[in-house]
């Protein structure tokens, strides 16, 4: 099975490899090692830096048949679909792909289960071209064969795909436009959590604010990269991390002082997992070229923490109510 894809910025090849397949820097190592990655036409070697656009190729060699993927009974919402590809509002709390800990309940085993044929994947994820984390809900897109997989994932790269997340993050943003542009990594010691660090990977989210409120902002944040948690990772290093995130928290309600620590504790109390939801996919469907866009409204389970912080009555679609979707174009 061969994989290929452009690299969109200049980096270590390992590096990318690594990030675009799942695997250790090692296993990318020993596959450059092995012969099995081209640039171009050229055979790579270990030391090779890619410039934006290369085409990089990997071969993978013919191994034993894959983990059966046993289906799991679970609803999912399925907002399109056809030959190609579906798109699916993921509930949070759902992992998107098999991994230790996660073998027989996730994504891929729901689509199993409804019969939803899937692309091949060398790294064990079949059909997923992007994830979410698992308590992250909102829109991705499935590749259902191997073409619609490798050309969705190249538009992914050459950043042709718009992913659009609303977020309730603690405090208020400085000003009401904000890039975030600081490379992420893997934390020195927790290898779970994700850090921007100088020798991290380029990392771009753009920021807006939606709607400010007493103790939080509801904002809007494009992606222009797709790095682990990189959103959360983001927000938290300019200091206004998600509302209900575990791990880049950092204790929300205390960052609130004065009369309104008491609304914080409140609405930290109401969130039993990070506000953050995938709210708008945008792209070119990968074989006939028709624009495709969706929208998610903003998860029922989260609309008790507007309610409490915007102090109205419950309009029908919150993330429209307030303007999440308005024209950006100028």
């Amino acid at each position: 099975m061969t994989f290929s894809v452009c690299a969109p910025v200049t980096e270590r090849l390992d590096r990318f490899l690594a990030d675009q397949l799942a695997l250790s820097r090692t296993q990318a190592a020993r596959l450059v090692a092995d012969g099995a990655v081209t640039v171009g036409d050229d055979v790579a070697r270990a030391s090779r830096t890619l410039g934006r656009g290369d085409l990089i190729s990997v071969t993978f060699p013919d191994q034993a048949p894959p983990r059966t993927l046993a289906p799991h009974h679970v609803p999912i919402t399925v907002v399109y679909e056809d030959e190609h590809l579906a798109v699916i509002d993921k509930p949070a709390g759902l992992v998107v792909h098999p991994a230790p800990g996660h073998w027989d309940d996730t994504l891929v085993n729901a689509l199993v289960a409804r019969g939803t044929a899937l692309s091949e994947s060398p790294a064990g994820r079949p059909g997923i071209v992007h994830r979410l984390d698992r308590d992250t809900s909102g829109l991705m897109v499935v590749a259902k064969n191997d073409l619609a997989h490798r050309r969705l994932g190249t538009a992914i790269s050459a950043r042709q795909v718009k992913r659009a997340y609303a977020a309730l993050v603690w405090g208020h943003l400085p000003k009401d436009l904000v890039r975030i542009d600081a490379p992420i990594g893997r934390h020195s010691t927790d290898r779970k959590r994700m850090v921007v660090r100088p020798d991290g990977r380029p990392a771009r989210t753009d920021v807006e604010v939606v709607a400010r409120f007493d103790v939080a902002d509801l904002v809007r944040a494009d992606l222009h990269s797709g790095r682990t948690h990189q959103i959360r990772v983001h927000l938290a290093h300019v200091g206004h991390p998600v509302v209900g995130d575990p791990v880049y928290g950092g204790g929300g309600p205390r960052r609130i002082g004065g009369g309104s620590r008491a609304l914080a504790e409140r609405l930290n109390g109401l969130v039993a997992r990070q506000a953050l939801h995938a709210a708008l996919l945008a792209f070119r469907h990968p074989i006939d070229g028709r624009p495709l866009e969706f929208r998610s409204p903003w998860p029922t389970e989260l609309v008790p923490a507007l309610q409490l912080v915007a102090e109205r009555v419950d309009p029908p679609d919150w993330l429209t109510y307030l303007g999440f979707y308005r024209d950006r174009s100028g």
